[in-house]
């Protein structure tokens, strides 16, 4: 089905199951999700996100209720992704030191005051990024003492550019796309003897991957504290790039609500939308091109393998949208409808929201996918202004006027 700006498919493989079928147990794993949220939950400067209600927008749509979780200022860093990257750099620190004969346990508070540094400094973390994760990363390297060397493909600004340095991380520019950064980043880890901490997974690495997954989970912990006694949401949509980020997203959420569970659509931009292309051929999918897309942090051709089971079970409908849906969410958003609290959302952080608002546009869709007064709506706002003077071109005001509005 699609619209004037968005295709939708819906996913004849998706799972009737009460939790994440047999294929998927040894993703996201409960305990491991338990460890990741209480170690993160204790890290200085951890506060939960807003979970914030819409009702103006939510009027509009003629839904009856729109939650957005604000990703916005985790941890100062401007997105989600700061729960996965740098928990991801922790526990590959944890596994050397203990591959070194240093005395377990050892805790992110051993390592900011330095006691391993001697260790610690001699190690390095690598990766490519669309500009989010990598931050991450460079943060984590920075706050535990190792060396840090993101790759970045051209589309990466230079403002996000600017804000990987800004952790003292070495920046490398490379030729080709986000796949063929990452295809970089592996390779030059081999022959310098690097730890590629990467947030998508590839035949022979998916332990750290599914550490950052485990780091993102967070956020439905949070969501969940928030919504005690409340009904649960009837839809999901969330935008994604390799599909970790839905996989983390939805595991959580499945095995909570079981048969309740929401419908989840996953939103990707036209042309980079990996995901939806191996929905429609039922299987894993790569796609080419430059995957040039406003939503920067959404670049991307190849989904995870570790995440693919996940998605492909979890996912009711896979969805493309173009960059202006984007864009126009991002001003909606900053305005404010009929009385809601402005919000910053970046280009990649409102691609779910936009999503939603395509289809309430489109009528047939809307009635298709239950879009009316008893809908109960949960997006994820990724990220904020991670490239402040793009977000002041796009919206008209700066990420800084649109807070002081809040």
């Amino acid at each position: 089905m699609s619209g004037s700006r968005f295709s939708l498919y819906e996913n004849p493989q998706v799972s009737t199951a009460e939790s994440p079928p047999q294929a998927c147990a040894d993703v996201l794993r409960p305990q491991d999700c338990a460890r990741a949220s209480a170690e993160i939950r204790s890290w200085p400067g951890y506060r939960a996100t807003p979970l914030r209600s819409l009702p103006g927008l939510a009027g509009a749509l003629g839904i009856g209720e729109l939650l957005y979780k604000d990703e916005s200022d985790r941890f100062g860093l401007g997105s989600f992704k700061a729960l996965g990257g740098a928990y991801a750099v922790y526990r590959h620190l944890v596994r050397a030191l203990a591959a070194a004969d240093v005395p377990q346990p050892i805790s992110v508070s051993d390592l900011m005051a330095a006691r391993h540094a001697d260790k610690v400094s001699r190690l390095t973390v690598a990766c490519a990024t669309d500009g989010n994760h990598g931050r991450s990363v460079a943060w984590g390297a920075k706050l535990f003492g190792c060396g840090c060397v993101i790759f970045l493909h051209p589309h990466v600004s230079d403002a996000r550019e600017a804000a990987i340095a800004s952790y003292g991380a070495q920046v490398v520019r490379t030729e080709g796309n986000y796949d063929d950064s990452v295809a970089r980043a592996a390779e030059e880890a081999r022959k310098n003897g690097w730890q590629v901490i990467s947030d998508t997974s590839y035949p022979g690495y998916t332990q750290i991957p599914g550490e950052v997954m485990c780091g993102y989970t967070v956020m439905i912990d949070e969501i969940i504290d928030d919504r005690a006694g409340a009904p649960p949401p009837t839809h999901v949509f969330v935008q994604s790039g390799c599909g970790g980020l839905a996989a983390a997203v939805y595991a959580p959420l499945w095995r909570h609500y079981g048969v309740s569970r929401p419908q989840l659509v996953i939103v990707e931009p036209h042309n980079a939308a990996c995901l939806y292309a191996s929905g429609v051929a039922g299987s894993y999918v790569e796609v080419g091109g430059d995957l040039d897309t406003v939503m920067a942090g959404l670049s991307c051709g190849e989904p995870s393998l570790l995440a693919w089971p996940l998605v492909v079970a979890g996912t009711h409908y896979f969805m493309r949208i173009d960059d202006d849906t984007a864009l126009a969410t991002m001003r909606r958003l900053a305005a404010g409808e009929r009385g809601d609290t402005p919000v910053v959302g970046g280009e990649s952080g409102v691609a779910g929201l936009a999503g939603l608002l395509a289809l309430v546009e489109d009528g047939d869709a809307a009635r298709r996918l239950g879009l009316d007064e008893r809908a109960r709506v949960l997006v994820f706002g990724t990220e904020g202004d991670t490239d402040a003077q793009l977000y002041t071109r796009i919206v008209g005001e700066s990420g800084d006027a649109v807070r002081a509005r809040q």
